[in-house]
């Protein structure tokens, strides 16, 4: 971190020690008499938290990166919670990067801080709260050493069970140090927990109602009074340190598990979201989806596949049959890009091809990537397949309106009044398809808007399952499933 001789800051001037020489140890202090003439000046961890979210707005910068869909929404208020200096709760169903912007926060906290060297909890050398620090400084002065932590070090992380307990979180006597004469009474005798070990850092509990309300009750010092008690005694180890926390929303009520007390003590609490539109939900699940390499095989996902995959979860959180409370999760549409991706890669190794691009035909394999994700309000156990497949239908139809003119692609209709029969099917090689189409003028036509002059042939393949299947679910066309293979012909 660069820290300026006069670099103004609210609460203070404050001057930040660099590795100004490529990493260099030699240009940090190494002792407490060197740091307090370096001039370095401490501050709380929220000051700093608020003095570099400032410095990122001022320049243009996101203060969380990496989380699309939020900009006007969750992240404003983000960015206030941390200027007024807030603890926050986040509230969401699972799957809205909840736990990402947590972990985001750390990289707002300065990039090295000095400690008093030895210390568990990361005391300030200019105000030690622990009694080995005190004792440090009162034996060696000016002379006690400096160590340096990272950002990375000054997070702490506890996924709330009910089974954590206050040892957990504040620590816990430690016999052995009992048994080497120490009394229980004596403050070295504590191993300390995860929040005296955050201490001038930030805190994050994930799914806090699920804390017992014993260990939530022992929170509430830590948040007001800064203080932490162990077995019975009272230590007053005045902490600093950022609490912020992540429940759903359901839990997060005077009638769920959370006691208001401590739900009181959050000076901001925020609510996230699932991608409010499909554009979003896909340019977070191409982000996230792990590519596929398969030696031999590329795969070209067209864009109209990756918008129906998005409309998926987009139509399921909008669904009745679908439990909104448990929420469909961003990372079921993610898991679907792939599986979609897999699914083509297969055809085309069965095949002998050496570019897949998915069809319609691959949203079957979509059911196994979708089925833990989404829990129905319903009591038939049998009903999700027909649920799924609801989804499936409507999700094509609704990006088949958008992407086409139904009147435009008139004409291919009109081509099955021949008796005409096409089929398609996951058999079917991308050479059949372009046979087709070098035989079907209509058809050709219809796929252009779907289509570039760059477009693979196992795209332009794809686009005349995504055309037929389009004109059945339109009501134009006839359409006979066997197996792997589907017959599309006229309904007259």
């Amino acid at each position: 971190m660069r820290r300026d001789l006069a670099s103004p800051a609210i609460g203070g001037s404050v001057r930040r020690m660099d590795r100004t020489d490529e990493h260099s140890d030699q240009a940090r202090p190494a002792n407490l008499g060197q740091l307090r003439s370096s001039g370095w000046v401490s501050v709380p961890v929220k000051v700093e938290l608020r003095r570099n979210a400032a410095a990122r707005i001022r320049d243009g910068r996101p203060v969380i990166e990496g989380v699309d869909g939020y900009d006007d929404t969750v992240l404003p208020q983000i960015e206030h919670a941390l200027l007024a200096g807030h603890d926050i709760v986040l509230l969401g169903e699972r799957g809205q990067a909840k736990t990402r912007i947590i972990r985001s926060l750390v990289e707002l906290l300065d990039e090295w801080m000095p400690i008093i060297a030895g210390s568990e909890i990361n005391d300030d050398p200019f105000a030690p709260v622990s009694r080995y620090a005190k004792d440090l400084i009162a034996e060696h002065g000016d002379a006690t050493r400096i160590d340096w932590v990272h950002r990375g070090s000054r997070f702490g992380e506890k996924l709330a069970t009910p089974d954590t307990t206050i040892a957990d979180l504040i620590g816990e006597v430690d016999p052995i140090k009992v048994a080497e004469g120490r009394y229980l009474s004596d403050e070295l005798t504590l191993h300390y927990g995860l929040v005296p070990r955050t201490n001038r850092g930030i805190f994050a509990i994930n799914e806090l109602p699920d804390l017992a309300e014993r260990i939530q009750v022992g929170l509430l010092n830590v948040l007001e009074e800064r203080d932490v008690q162990v077995r019975g005694y009272k230590i007053r180890l005045p902490l600093d340190v950022m609490l912020v926390a992540s429940a759903n929303p359901e839990d997060y009520t005077n009638r769920g598990r959370i006691i208001t007390p401590l739900k009181d003590r959050f000076g901001s609490q925020i609510r996230t979201h699932y991608p409010l539109d499909t554009a979003t939900e896909v340019s977070i699940a191409a982000a996230e989806s792990r590519a596929l390499d398969v030696d031999g095989v590329t795969v070209d996902l067209p864009d109209f596949m990756a918008e129906i995959v998005a409309e998926i979860s987009q139509l399921a959180r909008a669904s009745h049959d679908v439990n909104q409370r448990s929420g469909v999760s961003v990372r079921m549409t993610v898991a679907n890009f792939e599986v979609l991706g897999a699914s083509a890669v297969r055809r085309a190794l069965r095949l002998g091809e050496s570019t897949a691009a998915p069809r319609i035909c691959d949203l079957d394999a979509l059911s196994a990537s979708s089925a833990g994700k989404i829990e129905l309000d319903t009591i038939d156990d049998d009903a999700g397949g027909a649920v799924f497949a609801h989804l499936v239908s409507s999700a094509v139809l609704t990006v088949f309106k958008a992407r086409l003119d139904l009147g435009a692609i008139a004409e291919v209709v009109d081509t099955f009044d021949d008796g005409s029969i096409v089929s398609v099917g996951d058999d079917v090689s991308v050479s059949e398809y372009v046979s087709l189409v070098a035989t079907h003028k209509a058809l050709a036509e219809a796929i252009d808007p779907l289509t570039t002059a760059g477009s693979s042939d196992a795209v332009r393949a794809s686009a005349v399952e995504f055309v037929l299947e389009g004109l059945h679910l339109s009501r134009r066309l006839n359409k006979d499933s066997d197996g792997f293979r589907a017959d599309y012909r006229s309904r007259r």
